[in-house]
């Protein structure tokens, strides 16, 4: 644990799902079309929809990575042909019960120094795509799923933990439906995918107005949107310049590593150009394992449309950007060059513990805030982040 004269809050840990997430609470009568598990050849496989889904090469968990063993590929002073090798040794989950049980959990964030933190899925955030095809099966899934992160992790638990539910915009009413549920559970963030939304009409933006039911009741309430990197529906991309369209967690392609695309990037620029924050100026949203490289270039293009067409923009885009857009970067990323695009105020600390490529020690992130002064990290290694979640903090 870094040397901190105060607790931190961390915008970035994730649990490990129990292997019945999706299924304890599934709709009996769309369970063949939802998440299932299957034997084959001797291996526990998980069918999406009927297909083996690899979005999580072992999605068991067990056994899993060691927490940050991948931080020195992340940072670039390695390279591996293999990137199995760069695991190191795994063990086995039952050894961290801190994965899968919120005391437990608890009980660590007490030895890593943090006051709480916001909790995202490890495999959940790879499933909307493989069901979007699907709307009714995907909406049962999260509604399942959410059912299932409340009673094993509670929405929000002891002040401490809070996990986001996710919710699914395929269908407007579904989505208001799971909103409502979170809201009467104490959540105080929900997760979203940045990406377009498939819909029974064909693909929208997420700020497109049939959606806005539903904003008007995230703008009622308070709650802080998430999009928290995941399986993010780029496959189109991929397959136009012949990559398989099979995404796996970790499976490097150097071409996919340069192609320039960004779909948080994306999200971001739709909520903006869609006018989502002008019509809902409550909203707050925040990015999550998304890092932080997309923004400069985000930033320039909102500038530029601006001057060429400002009639077209009810406000400054980039203003709107600054103002609503909250960025947790990876802790590789130029700290110093996002201060000056997003300013202090909106960045966040997350150390994507228990996660391979996070940190091993979660608030040894300090370390790479080299140039910010002391005010600059209370706010990023604590104060930010909470105030999502507790405004009066």
């Amino acid at each position: 644990m870094a040397d901190l004269n105060f607790s931190a809050f961390d915008c970035d840990h994730q649990y490990y799902e129990a292997e019945d997430a999706f299924t304890r609470y599934m709709d009996p009568q769309l369970k063949s079309r939802g998440i299932q598990w299957s034997e084959i050849n001797g291996k526990r496989r998980l069918l999406v929809g009927g297909k083996i889904n690899r979005f999580i090469p072992n999605p068991t968990f067990d056994p899993i990575a060691q927490p940050g063993c991948l931080d020195a590929y992340f940072r670039g002073r390695v390279s591996v042909s293999d990137i199995r090798d760069a695991f190191g040794d795994l063990e086995p989950i039952a050894e961290r019960p801190e994965y899968r049980d919120k005391d437990a959990k608890i009980r660590k964030l007490d030895e890593q120094g943090i006051e709480g933190c916001f909790l995202f899925p490890t495999l959940g955030v790879g499933m909307e795509s493989a069901l979007e095809n699907d709307i009714p099966a995907l909406a049962a899934a999260f509604t399942a799923f959410n059912r299932w992160l409340l009673e094993d992790w509670g929405f929000n638990y002891k002040e401490r933990l809070f996990a986001a539910p996710y919710i699914t915009l395929a269908n407007v009413d579904n989505a208001i439906r799971e909103l409502e549920f979170a809201i009467e559970n104490d959540a105080r963030l929900i997760n979203l995918r940045a990406s377009a939304v498939t819909t029974h009409d064909g693909k929208k933006s997420p700020a497109d107005k049939v959606f806005d039911p539903f904003w008007e009741q995230v703008n009622d309430s308070g709650l802080t949107v998430a999009f928290h990197a995941g399986d993010a529906a780029y496959d189109f991309m991929f397959a136009h310049w012949g990559l398989t369209t099979e995404f796996e967690a970790f499976r490097y392609d150097p071409l996919k590593r340069l192609l320039n695309y960004s779909n948080i990037a994306d999200t971001v620029a739709a909520l903006i150009g869609g006018g989502l924050f002008n019509r809902f100026p409550n909203i707050r949203v925040c990015t999550i394992e998304n890092g932080s490289d997309w923004v400069s270039g985000l930033v320039k293009r909102l500038e530029k449309a601006y001057k060429q067409a400002s009639y077209a923009f009810p406000s400054d885009p980039v203003e709107l950007f600054r103002n609503h857009i909250w960025v947790a970067p990876y802790y590789e990323d130029d700290l110093l060059d996002l201060r000056d695009l997003l300013g202090v105020d909106h960045i966040l600390f997350g150390s994507d513990f228990p996660h391979a490529e996070g940190l091993a020690e979660p608030t040894e992130f300090i370390h790479d805030l080299q140039g910010f002064n002391e005010q600059e990290i209370k706010k990023i290694m604590y104060l930010n982040g909470k105030n999502l979640v507790s405004p009066n903090a």
